[in-house]
C-alpha cells in the first residue's frame, strides 16, 4: 500500500509498496527519517529546495525545475518503479521558466503535486488524477476559492490543500476550500493512498 505523509507547508512524502522513498519540496515539518530513492524539488526558493534536510540512498536521484524544464518543455522521467511528469506551474510570483508542477505515476496512482502555483492550462488537460496536491495560501499562489475552482476543473478522486499559509501550519483557509472531493490531510498525518 502506497503511503503519503504531510509534513508541512508545500512538503510530502510518498512510500511505495515496493519500500521506496520519494520526498517533495523538503522543508516543512522534521520527520525526514526515510532515507529517500528519489527527491522532486518543484523551485528553488528556499521553502521548496531545504534538499539537506533528507538523507539520500546511495543511487538517489534528485530532480529539480532546472532538470524537469529545458527549452521551455517540461520533462518526463522514468525510473522503473515511478514516473514522474514535469508540468507547468506560475503565478505573479513564481516564473512558469523556473518552477514545475508534477505528476507522480506511482503503484497505479497519478498524484498531481502543483508546486507554486495558481490556475494553469495544464489542469485542463489532466486526466485520471487520484489525488490532487493544491497549494490555497492566497498570498503566493492562488487563494482557497481560486483552488476550489481548479480542483473541480481537475477532478481528482481527492484534493488536499497544501501551503496553506506562510508560517506552514494548516489555517482557517482551508474552512473557504471547499470542493466536493476535499480530503484534509493534517501536518504529520499519514494517509494510506
Amino acid at each position: 500500500m502506497t503511503k503519503m505523509t504531510y509534513l508541512g507547508h508545500g512538503s510530502l512524502r510518498f512510500e511505495a509498496s515496493g519500500g521506496q522513498v520519494i520526498y517533495l519540496d523538503p522543508y516543512g515539518g522534521d520527520d525526514y527519517g526515510p532515507a529517500a530513492d528519489l527527491v522532486l524539488v518543484t523551485h528553488q526558493h528556499h521553502d521548496h529546495n531545504a534538499v539537506e534536510k533528507v538523507t539520500l540512498k546511495p543511487d538517489a536521484r534528485i530532480i529539480t525545475e532546472a532538470d524537469a524544464l529545458k527549452d521551455g518543455r517540461h520533462g518526463s522521467f522514468d525510473l522503473g518503479w515511478v514516473q514522474v511528469d514535469a508540468v507547468l506551474a506560475h503565478n505573479r510570483n513564481h516564473d512558469p521558466r523556473c518552477c514545475v508542477g508534477y505528476v507522480i505515476h506511482l503503484d497505479g496512482l497519478k498524484i498531481y503535486c502543483a508546486g507554486d502555483t495558481s490556475s494553469t492550462n495544464d489542469m485542463t488537460r489532466m486526466k485520471d488524477i487520484d489525488y490532487a496536491l493544491l497549494p490555497i495560501d492566497g498570498i503566493y499562489n492562488m487563494g482557497p476559492e481560486e483552488a476550489t475552482a481548479c480542483a473541480e476543473l481537475i477532478g481528482a478522486r481527492y484534493a488536499i490543500p497544501i501551503h496553506t499559509d506562510p508560517s506552514g501550519y494548516l489555517d482557517e483557509k482551508i474552512a473557504r476550500f471547499t470542493p466536493s472531493n476535499r480530503l484534509l490531510v493534517r501536518p504529520g498525518e499519514t494517509i494510506e493512498l
